[in-house]
């Protein structure tokens, strides 16, 4: 039984290792943008996310690498003051985010959309795991220092709570493994809705 993750992220696939599953990593080619676009500025957070997370595993499960496999796609936003947060643009936009989470809370989403090539007509279904951070109230120097090393720039929100951003979440409320970027329990639910149980992807 093979899991095809169709993401980057060294988060979800260190997640995955830590999990006990290997999955084969295949990246999608999706315009982000252009999938957001036409949801259109009526779509909630957690529309938003669920459709980027169909779309990437869309694309990746129609190539030949994912076929007789289950393809999971995973999208990450933080919302906050009712507006949705990805990835910053560049290191200004990354300490403009920092000084507005600073001291407060927001909700992460992650959408996750599984795709079962095994059959011969591919069988789908899809989630979202919420999840409430609180931030610790950083200094300015703090706020500079954690830009500077590049990484919330590469990250959904702009933080980890498996990286150098661990000290500065206080507290999550809900599945901490949603906010690294893929959920392990909800995950479980998925696969079992595709008659896959977790344990059929163990190593070993």
């Amino acid at each position: 039984m093979r899991l095809v993750l169709a993401s980057a992220s060294p988060a979800r696939l260190a997640t995955l290792r830590a999990a006990g599953i290997d999955p084969v990593v295949v990246v999608s080619d999706v315009d982000e943008p252009a999938v957001l676009r036409e949801a259109g500025d009526a779509a909630r957070p957690t529309e938003q996310v669920l459709l980027l997370a169909r779309a990437k595993a869309r694309d990746v499960a129609a190539r030949a690498e994912a076929q007789d496999a289950v393809v999971v796609g995973c999208d990450s936003m933080l919302e906050l003051d009712d507006a949705v947060h990805g990835k910053p643009a560049n290191a200004d936009e990354a300490v403009a985010r920092w000084r507005r989470m600073r001291g407060r809370s927001g909700m992460l989403h992650t959408g996750h959309w599984l795709v079962d090539t095994r059959g011969p007509r591919p069988r789908e279904t899809g989630g979202v795991s919420s999840t409430t951070v609180h931030f610790a109230d950083l200094s300015d120097a703090e706020i500079a220092a954690y830009v500077a090393t590049g990484e919330p720039l590469a990250v959904a929100g702009a933080f980890t709570v498996d990286g150098l951003g661990g000290p500065f979440v206080r507290r999550v409320e809900g599945d901490h493994h949603g906010v690294v970027g893929i959920s392990l329990p909800l995950l479980r639910e998925l696969l079992g809705e595709l008659g896959v149980q977790v344990t059929d992807l163990w190593r070993g």
